[in-house]
């Protein structure tokens, strides 16, 4: 007996219902971008390993798939290193590309390399996969969806204001509630620097960054391993703790760090930020949240995270300025800053909460039967007419029994169904079922247009 075929870990099949739902989601999103005056690019599934490596921090590499060299890629390989059997050495040796990790990235790169051909500021949204050698587990997958949006070439933090405001229009017209979460980096460069580990700001980061995953004391115990004083780490403390309204915290923040000129301009731009956003009444609330580190080493300024309020799942948006990423491939000065919502993560918020609009699942409005070849040539033109004014229908394709044909558009969701025999080919009019009452009329054309047009 054949062995029944599957699917990797960490990867999904979805049906044309879930399709159907997902495409809802991209619809809104990238309509949202388009607003804003964001144009589309895509990259290859592929980079270079150069590409990658060493712009996510040390977890991030671990996390890259690799991809093994065409041909014979074992030939010339000194043997030695196959006895060794050391993975790490090896693989650097037999692959010179990988899937890649995230779409910031390989925008950067497409920045550098094709920077004679684009306008700065330079707005962009790309919406593709993305694959990270992760332990699958709830609401992380090893390959997913990220819907990017990004500006480079501005320093402004009009920019920033921008991200947030796109955040709250994406998430208005899901339907989704949620809170955006938002640090510096340079905040958390002056914290490092005013408890005396200036130099082990990616330690601190890495690890307050899985705060909400593991609790104050594994984050504690996860610093002191990563060789973090004793007295650093109880200086830490009280700026973890810190308690009030976004106000109340920067001032507080002000105070702490006050002999610090890096973490004193992360407040000054912070600021900046929430002042701007207060004078745009948004729906969606702003919190401070310096716990919040975001764990990729390219960011250099504000960071941003999306949390769903009536869902447990982990962050469903997240994002941030990176000053010095397209520095990596040589072009220098570029600032940019971008977001990223996690398709699939918003996907499974909005089944769990039942969010879609009826019109979001109907890929048919309404199904012709097919009674044979004459009739079925005169509803192919009905079809067109009815298209052509924007109805989505479609034509049974064979002479099956009535019952079959019903049971089709039944189990398909199809909620109309047009009877056109004989009769109704002379009179010029369409027997009109409506599938979920059991009511049938008899309209002409221009009737079922102005009843089924969204």
């Amino acid at each position: 007996m054949a062995q029944k075929p599957s699917i990797p870990k960490g990867t999904r099949d979805f049906s044309p219902d879930e399709m159907l739902r997902r495409n809802y989601i991209f619809d809104t999103i990238r309509s949202v971008f388009q607003h804003y005056g964001y144009m589309p690019i895509e990259t290859p599934s592929m980079e270079n390993l150069d590409t990658l490596l060493g712009k996510y921090g040390e977890e991030g590499d671990k996390l890259l798939f690799r991809v093994l060299n065409s041909g014979d890629f074992l030939s010339g390989l000194d043997k030695g290193l196959l006895e060794k059997a050391d993975s790490q050495v090896l693989s650097s040796k037999i692959c010179e590309k990988g899937l890649r990790y995230d779409l910031t990235v390989p925008f950067a790169r497409f920045v550098v390399q094709h920077q004679s051909e684009i306008a700065f500021p330079f707005k962009r949204y790309q919406i593709q996969p993305v694959w990270r050698a992760d332990r699958p587990q709830k609401g992380r997958y090893r390959e997913f969806y990220q819907c990017d949006v990004d500006v480079v070439g501005s320093d402004s933090l009009l920019n920033e204001v921008e991200l947030i405001q796109i955040v709250d229009e994406v998430y208005r017209r899901l339907n989704i509630r949620v809170l955006v979460k938002i640090n510096n980096r340079k905040i958390l460069a002056g914290i490092a620097e005013t408890i005396g580990e200036a130099d082990r700001m990616v330690d601190i980061t890495v690890a307050i960054d899985k705060l909400d995953k593991i609790g104050l004391e594994n984050v504690n115990k996860e610093l002191e391993e990563r060789g973090l004083s004793v007295k650093a780490i109880e200086n830490l403390q009280p700026i973890l703790a810190l308690k009030g309204d976004n106000s109340q915290k920067l001032a507080d923040l002000k105070q702490i760090l006050k002999d610090s000129p890096t973490g004193l301009k992360g407040i000054e731009e912070i600021t900046a930020v929430m002042d701007m956003v207060a004078g745009l009444e948004l729906k969606t609330p702003v919190e401070l949240d310096l716990t919040l580190a975001r764990g990729l080493n390219y960011y250099t300024g504000a960071i941003f995270e999306v949390k769903a309020l009536d869902v447990v799942i982990g962050s469903i948006t997240g994002g941030g300025r990176y000053d010095d990423l397209t520095g990596i491939f040589g072009l220098k000065g570029v600032s940019g800053v971008g977001i990223s919502f996690g398709a699939d993560r918003i996907f499974d918020v909005m089944n769990q909460l039942n969010l879609y609009p009826e019109t979001a699942t109907v890929s048919t409005q309404l199904m012709f039967v097919n009674f044979g070849e004459m009739e079925a040539l005169y509803c192919l033109k009905l079809a067109s007419t009815l298209r052509s004014n924007g109805i989505l229908c479609e034509l049974y394709p064979d002479n099956a029994k009535l019952k079959k044909q019903m049971a089709y558009a039944d189990r398909k969701g199809i909620p109309f169904v047009a009877v056109v025999g004989e009769e109704e080919m002379q009179k010029g009019l369409i027997s009109l079922k409506n599938m979920q009452s059991g009511e049938q009329t008899t309209v002409t054309v221009e009737q079922v247009v102005a009843k089924l047009k969204v």
